[in-house]
């Protein structure tokens, strides 16, 4: 496995993401931001937990069809339309995280901003994974 994950004893425990992850070798894979969008180009979900699971499942599809899978993921950046909403759904996503890409997460951060491409999106992820 090219990615370990450092969470260091003196800083807050991580909460679904890691303080650091280190990648040696393998290939790099960077991932373009994926929102909800259906195969017919339509954002999908009315809320930020049902957009999420769909951005995610879009970029776990994107990372597959590279020949990776969730634990090869290194660096996962958020951008959230409303961060306070993002927040207090934390739990549901985090759910949705476990469900489709487990335990192993990566150096991650949720960005707010005004809007995304897709007028509708409320929230778009991106990435960069490691692959052996």
């Amino acid at each position: 496995m090219p990615v370990d994950r450092i969470n260091p004893p003196e800083l807050s425990p991580p909460t679904g993401f890691s303080h650091a992850v280190t990648a040696t070798g393998g290939r790099l894979v960077f991932l373009a931001g994926q929102t909800a969008l259906d195969g017919d180009g339509r954002v999908v979900g009315a809320t930020l937990p049902e957009q999420f699971e769909r951005a995610l499942a879009n970029l776990l599809t994107a990372l597959d069809a590279a020949g990776g899978t969730p634990a090869d993921l290194a660096r996962v950046t958020v951008y959230a339309t409303d961060v306070a909403a993002y927040r207090h759904h934390a739990a549901e996503i985090g759910r949705v995280w476990r469900k489709a890409a487990g335990r192993d997460y990566p150096a991650m951060a949720v960005i707010g901003t005004v809007r995304l491409w897709d007028e509708q999106a409320m929230v778009e992820i991106d990435g960069v994974a490691v692959l052996p």
